[in-house]
This record gives structure tokens, C-alpha cells and sequence, in this order.
């Protein structure tokens, strides 16, 4: 029975770490269809803009489609980092069940545990660094002219 009790302790750290990468996951998951939903209005924009003779439009939507397929590319990266820590996070699970039994294992997961770690924390990086570019687009959009609404019908 004390085995038992050892392998449910063992289960419980890492299992709070795979709750809480799994809810980052959601959260970039959401981010990441937000950024896919602008890209395709702006494509179809564009695509508008160029149907229509306006260049300089098109050339303004050019400019943020490149901005945002680059935002879509960070994200890509945090979400495979995430979901890479998350996997770590379960197979460190398993693994410190099983270093009850064999210890070879018990170390293997301290090992793999750190890995998932420093996975989560590369996709960290790039989630804040989404962000920052984030923040840069929307300002540099509130003051380009061409996507003003002045005036047209």
C-alpha cells in the first residue's frame, strides 16, 4: 500500500504542470485562430483593394499580411513548444511511476521534467514576443492613412 501512496505523490506535481500548460495551450490555441481570422480578412481585402485600383491599399495590406503571417509563425512555435512541454509533462509522469520500480527511470524523468520545463519557458518567449509585435502592428495600423475609412463609399 505504501507504493501506491508513493505513485499518486508522484503523479501530483507534474500533473499540476500539465494543468497548467494545458490551459497556456488553449490560450495560444485562441490566439492563434484570432491571428488566422485577421489574415483572412486582410487577404480578402487586399484582394479587393487590388480588384479595384487601390495600390497604395493594397500595398498597406501587403505590409500587414507579412506582419501578421510573421505573429502566426511565433505563435506556431509557442503552441509546438507548449504542446512538446505538455508531452514531457506526461511521460515525466509515467516515468516517476515507474522509477518506483526500476530507478533508472526515477532519473530519466527528473530529466525529461527539466526538458519540459525549458520547453515551457521557450514558449513563453516567444508568446511575450507575439505579444510586443502585437502591440507594434495595432499602432503602426491606427496611423497608416490607407486603412482610414475617411471618405469612401
Amino acid at each position: 500500500m505504501n507504493d501506491v501512496a508513493r505513485l499518486f505523490q508522484a503523479f501530483v506535481s507534474p500533473a499540476i504542470f500539465f494543468s497548467a500548460t494545458a490551459l497556456l495551450i488553449l490560450s495560444i490555441n485562441v490566439r492563434l485562430m484570432g491571428i488566422v481570422s485577421r489574415l483572412r480578412q486582410y487577404v480578402h481585402a487586399k484582394h479587393d483593394a487590388t480588384k479595384n485600383a487601390r495600390q497604395s491599399e493594397a500595398d498597406a495590406y501587403t505590409t500587414q499580411i507579412a506582419s501578421i503571417q510573421h505573429r502566426a509563425e511565433m505563435i506556431r512555435r509557442a503552441f509546438l513548444f507548449a504542446l512538446l512541454a505538455l508531452t514531457g509533462t506526461l511521460l515525466a509522469c509515467l516515468l516517476l511511476g515507474l522509477g518506483l520500480y526500476w530507478k533508472a527511470a526515477a532519473v530519466s524523468a527528473a530529466i525529461v521534467f527539466v526538458l519540459s520545463m525549458i520547453s515551457l519557458l521557450v514558449c513563453a518567449a516567444f508568446y511575450i514576443r507575439e505579444l510586443n509585435v502585437a502591440l507594434s502592428s495595432v499602432q503602426d495600423e491606427a496611423h497608416d492613412l490607407n486603412f482610414m475609412d475617411v471618405g469612401r463609399v
